[in-house]
């Protein structure tokens, strides 16, 4: 679970609470990463029964106006079985990709600049990639080393990225291409920035996660050489 244990550090939510084996956070907005329960502690068959408590994990999230979500993670179909049977509907399986910083990084360019925080024209970019200001605080929140990265196109702000280290480990998150720029090499150029500033900072792994739908991010990062590292779901509850 460790590349988990990033994905969390890295992209954290705003408040994450302990109800028995469960580990709950809440997201304020920023979406399924830093919303979604995990169970942590006993297995769902141990006695008295993980899932014995789900109503108070239901009720928890909806009391912050959340619609329980679940992420379920390798080893865990007993869990993802019993979610199934009570209604939860699975979404966006996705892949955890990783590759050594070393192998993947890039020499310096002008056109990948590191910044200290979101410039105007990076969170206009997100913007329309609809990476609105709830992640933004998901990012002003990751503690650690970190960066905000700024792809050009010439002289246009065309891309941007955030990336976070926990545990000698970057992980990047958020990469956007304006529309305008995409298949000209800036997604490449930011993922080989993001490498040579995680080697830089002593971090030799790069990771991110992609929706197993994005198929064209998908193959931008395979022509990389980053491999898959896991697969991950979430189950959501019913209406009502």
């Amino acid at each position: 679970m460790a590349d988990f244990d990033v994905l969390a550090a890295t992209w954290p939510a705003a408040e994450t609470v302990a109800l028995g084996p469960w580990t709950l956070r809440r997201g304020m907005g920023g979406g399924n990463r830093v919303s979604a329960a995990t169970l942590d502690g006993s297995p769902v068959g141990a006695p008295g029964g993980s899932l014995g408590r789900l109503s108070e994990v239901e009720a928890a999230m909806r009391g912050w106006g959340q619609r329980p979500l679940v992420l379920l993670r390798p080893g865990e179909a007993e869990l993802d079985d019993a979610l199934a049977a009570r209604g939860y509907v699975a979404r966006d399986g996705s892949v955890l990709l990783a590759a050594a910083a070393a192998d993947l990084a890039g020499p310096p360019v002008e056109t990948a600049i590191d910044c200290d925080g979101p410039l105007r024209c990076m969170a206009e970019i997100w913007a329309a990639g609809g990476v609105g200001p709830a992640r933004l605080d998901v990012m002003a929140r990751a503690a650690g080393p970190k960066t905000w990265l700024l792809g050009r196109l010439g002289d246009r702000p065309a891309a941007c990225a955030f990336v976070a280290v926990h545990g000698g480990v970057a992980m990047l998150h958020a990469l956007e291409v304006e529309p305008a720029a995409r298949r000209r090499g800036v997604g490449a150029l930011l993922t080989r920035a993001a490498a040579r500033w995680a080697r830089d900072r002593g971090a030799p792994r790069l990771a991110l996660a992609v929706t197993e739908a994005n198929a064209v991010a998908r193959a931008l990062y395979a022509g990389l050489g980053m491999a898959e590292v896991a697969r991950y779901h979430y189950r959501e509850a019913p209406t009502g």
